[in-house]
This record gives structure tokens, sequence and C-alpha cells, in this order.
């Protein structure tokens, strides 16, 4: 079912305007971002004709966009990619890693995002892996996913990593499976200081080679000797990393991955009204106890905060690391089933519910009847059609 209002209603009633108004600073990722949500599931796509072979109920369905981007075009994808994951599930603890930069760096991250966010999935994949392979704590190769947001509750620009990671190592002799201690993962202030370390180091080599460009208020940062000194006082400051508690169970897993892996910066189901030129949108407010709350902004500015989190093409906002990546994955995966087999009576295995019993959607049934949708016919492209919003609020 639609709901009442859509990211793509507002681009479609503002969007004109606000690239009249910003048509010296969008850049050409930002304006397909915007033409492929407008244009999302509108005749200006093409579709098709199905029908029930049952009951003979048909509708129409256009094309989607398959932007990834798009809030309406990440629940297919995300089902599928969550059923080739499931194969990837271990029966152990897994915890949820968080690793986020200053707000200093995020602002350099915004003008430089391909070389920036390289770094920062570079420097979070060093840290763990390093601290994972220490004898001290794990002492053998670890594996995780590691996944890009960009935003806060209120679509600021707040870049951070979400990495899963099962609870333990498998010993570089390939023979043992390291476990976690149990609810323990690696220690937070090590993780933290180390982070850091490794994502300024890379970040002073970049600027030395000259990847990185500084534009408006950071244009002095250009300068080797300024952005030392930026670069100074965070050194000594805390940088946020944190670890929640393990899940409970593999499809405890593979639900909570469905809320992180193909989200946007903000779901249809959070936006309010659109009066005149005015968008109101629910946002929980975490340091009061996830209340939540409303926050209206003009719809330029809502516009503006979306875009803040368009990727750079060819960017993977998703990626596997250790005996999880994908060049090694099925012959490691392979290997430590067998050995957590072998040290662990069936009994604590904890089974991966079947992706067929957790699909709450299935594009093919009727819903009048359970039969099954056929294409009955196609539709071309319409390119006369033109895109607009709903009616305003009164």
């Amino acid at each position: 079912m639609r709901p009442p209002l859509e990211v793509a209603d507002i681009f479609r009633r503002h969007g004109p305007a606000y690239r009249l108004a910003h048509d010296g600073h969008l850049d050409r990722v930002e304006r397909r971002v915007m033409a492929a949500i407008e244009l999302c599931r509108t005749p200006a796509l093409g579709g098709h004709v199905e029908a029930c072979d049952n009951c003979g109920h048909s509708r129409v369905s256009y094309n989607s966009c398959r932007n990834r981007h798009c809030p309406k075009c990440q629940g297919i994808a995300r089902e599928r990619w969550l059923a080739a994951r499931e194969a990837d599930l271990l029966p152990v603890p897994y915890f949820h890693v968080v690793f986020t930069m200053p707000a200093e760096i995020a602002a350099i991250a915004y003008q430089n995002k391909t070389q920036v966010y390289a770094i920062l999935f570079d420097a979070v994949a060093a840290t763990l892996k390093t601290l994972g392979a220490d004898p001290r704590h794990l002492g053998g190769e670890l594996g995780f996913i590691a996944i890009l947001h960009s935003w806060g509750q209120t679509l600021t620009h707040h870049p951070h990593i979400h990495c899963l990671v099962p609870g333990g190592a498998l010993s570089t002799d390939g023979q043992r499976w390291i476990a976690c201690r149990p609810h323990f993962f690696l220690p937070i202030p090590l993780l933290s200081r180390l982070f850091r370390r490794l994502f300024l180091e890379r970040l002073q080599l970049a600027h030395v080679a000259g990847r990185l460009q500084f534009f408006g208020t950071l244009e002095d940062l250009s300068d080797s000797r300024a952005f030392a000194d930026a670069l100074r006082p965070l050194r000594k400051t805390s940088w946020v990393v944190y670890a929640k508690p393990p899940f409970g169970s593999p499809a405890h897993v593979l639900a909570y991955l469905g809320r992180y892996t193909h989200r946007v910066a903000i779901a249809n189901s959070r936006l309010v009204s659109m009066a005149d030129a005015t968008v109101t949108f629910r946002w929980r407010d975490y340091r009061h106890g996830s209340a939540q709350k409303h926050m209206a902004l003009t719809a330029d500015e809502f516009i503006r905060r979306f875009l803040l989190h368009s990727l750079p093409d060819g960017f993977h906002r998703i990626r596997h690391y250790g005996f999880l990546a994908n060049g090694y994955r099925r012959a490691r995966l392979a290997t430590i089933r067998t050995l957590l087999a072998t040290a662990l009576p069936a009994s604590d295995l904890d089974p991966v519910v079947p992706h067929s019993k957790r699909c709450n959607f299935d594009l093919t049934v009727c819903p009048c009847c359970g039969g099954t949708l056929r294409i009955i016919a196609t539709m071309p492209r319409d390119t006369t059609w033109r895109a607009r919003g709903p009616p305003a609020a009164p």
C-alpha cells in the first residue's frame, strides 16, 4: 500500500525549484538521484499488467528505478541480499560494532566522499583485524561485514560504519575456532584508540599525495601546515566506538541485518506531512531515551539534507572482510563449521530460519485470493508523462 507521503512527492513538487536555485552546485550523481526517485514506479519508466490466473484480479505495475538511494526500491534488494547471506551464518554469538568519525572529519568527508569513505572502511578493517589477530585478545582471523551509513536521525551528515562480527576467530593454522569470552568482544578503548590512529595516518597520507580537495570554509586546509594543525587536537579526543550485546541467534542476526543493509537516509514511513514549502518528519532523539519527535524543514533544506547522502558512482557501501571476504568465504566457513560441529554439541547449534519463512511479502501472490499473478501485457516508457506531487495539505 502506498504511504500518504513519499520522498518522490517532495521531489516532484519542489525538485524543479531546487534544481534552479542550486544549478551551479548540483553534481551529476545528485541530479540522477533526484530524477530516478521522481520517476520511480510511474508511466515514465514503463511497466506491465498482471492478472491472477485464478480469480481474474488485475493490476498495473510500473517499473522501479532501482536506484540505491530510492526509498521504494530497497525492499526486494534487501530480501535477495539476506537470502544470499543466509548460508554464511554461523551458530555463534554475533556482535554489532559501530565506528564513528568526529564532526571535523565529517566535514572533510563530505567534500571528498570517495577518498575519505574508503579511508574509513580501510581503518575500520585494519583495526578489527589487528586486534583480532593479537594473541592477547583472540589471536586469529576475524570475519565481518561492514556497512556505511552517512546520516543521523535528522538527516545531517554523520558518517559511521556498522560492523556485524561473529564472536570468535579462526586460528592462523586453520585448526581451531577461538571463541570470544561470553558477552565480550574486544576492549572498546583499544578499538577507539587504534581506529583513531589508523584513520588519521591514512588521512594524512592522502593529503600529502594530493588526493583531497577543499572548498569554501575548508579551503585553507589545502595548506599542509594548516591541515596538520587541524588534525592535532583530533589525535587527543576520544573517537566514538561502541559494541552492542551479542544477538541471541542467527535468526536475530538476519532480522537485524535487514534493518541496516539497504537503508536510505529516510524511509517514506517517517514522513508526516508536506504543507506549502514545509516538510515534517519523525525522528528519534537517542539522547533523551529514544523519544520520538517531529522536525519541520523547508522543502529546500529537506532535499539538501537528503542529497548529502548520495554516494559516488561505483562506491560499495557493504563490504566483507576476513574469513567472510568474497575470495575465500565458502572454504573458510566450511572449515569453521567443521570445527564448531566437533567442539559443540548439536543442542548448542542454533538453526537458521529459512528465508522463505522470513519473507513477509511475495509480489507474485494475488492479494484477493492467493493465486498466482502473471504478466499479460507490457507497457513501454511514456516519455510524455510529467510527474506531479500530491496537492499541498490545507
